[in-house]
């Protein structure tokens, strides 16, 4: 069985099944998933695929779980349905879950400090990353899963967070503040103490595709022609049995145009 994660909870009317800390196998799971589905069909859903079976929120566990505080509140979010069907959307969460669990597990960053699929706009279109955290340390980070066929798909995303970084000051600021653009309004604080976030990839498994780290390696070889890499936006790279494997906050890390040694995340060199 394979198992989608979402991080949420429930408000209180409802009969939601408790997990004890000693109840978290995959067994106490699954029966507390059978329990809510027997309870609260309108909440959840299952689909079978593969011999296996994968679990979303419907759209009214979704609007009970926002209403909770739980889950940060967002316009167009997608079910857990339409990911849990298609293979590529299916594998692509799963593997985002896992990455949440990892940062959770190492205390680099807690489960409910994510948002996925947030709009960020770019004078080269919109950019929409795989999932923003808040880090421990207060700062923020860009987290990208990758499961493509070669670096193509990656460092296209890279130019667009190159564009969303150098874009244009938006508003007309005031006497005791001048304009801002997007990112720093977003995530600089308020005396833009805080350099432009790091991009954080994840280079997972995926049938008929060359082995993550390969596909790490072409991604290096090509990221750091990028624009601002390695002075203005730091790229760190990862494969998905390393991070899962070690952890978030131990050396897995592989920087743009630093090498190939590992930094811890909280290593990471800074941005300007």
């Amino acid at each position: 069985m394979s198992l989608i994660r979402p991080p949420i909870r429930l408000p209180r009317p409802i009969a939601t099944p408790l997990l004890p800390v000693h109840q978290q196998g995959t067994d106490h799971v699954r029966r507390a998933l059978r329990n809510l589905l027997d309870e609260s069909p309108a909440l959840v859903g299952r689909t079978h695929r593969a011999q296996q079976s994968y679990w979303y929120c419907t759209p009214a566990g979704l609007a009970e779980a926002a209403a909770s505080g739980a889950l940060a509140p967002t316009t167009g979010r997608t079910t857990g349905k339409r990911a849990a069907s298609k293979t590529g959307l299916r594998e692509h969460g799963l593997a985002l879950v896992d990455t949440v669990i990892a940062f959770h597990k190492a205390e680099a960053a807690d489960r409910a400090d994510w948002q996925v699929e947030v709009a960020h706009p770019t004078p080269a279109g919109i950019l929409v990353p795989d999932g923003v955290v808040l880090l421990a340390d207060g700062s923020s980070a860009f987290v990208e899963i990758d499961r493509t066929m070669s670096y193509a798909r990656p460092v296209a995303k890279l130019e667009r967070y190159d564009a969303y970084r150098n874009a244009p000051p938006s508003g007309r600021g005031n006497a005791a503040r001048a304009p801002r653009s997007h990112w720093q309004e977003t995530y600089s604080g308020p005396s833009l103490e805080r350099p432009f976030p790091p991009l954080l990839f994840v280079f997972a498994p995926a049938p008929r595709r060359a082995a993550p780290g390969t596909r790490e390696g072409a991604f290096h070889n090509r990221a750091r022609y990028v624009g601002g890499v390695n002075y203005q936006i730091t790229v760190a790279t990862t494969t998905f049995p390393l991070l899962t494997r070690h952890g978030a906050d131990r050396p897995v890390w592989r920087v743009v145009g630093r090498g190939e040694a590992r930094y811890a995340l909280a290593a990471l060199p800074k941005a300007r």
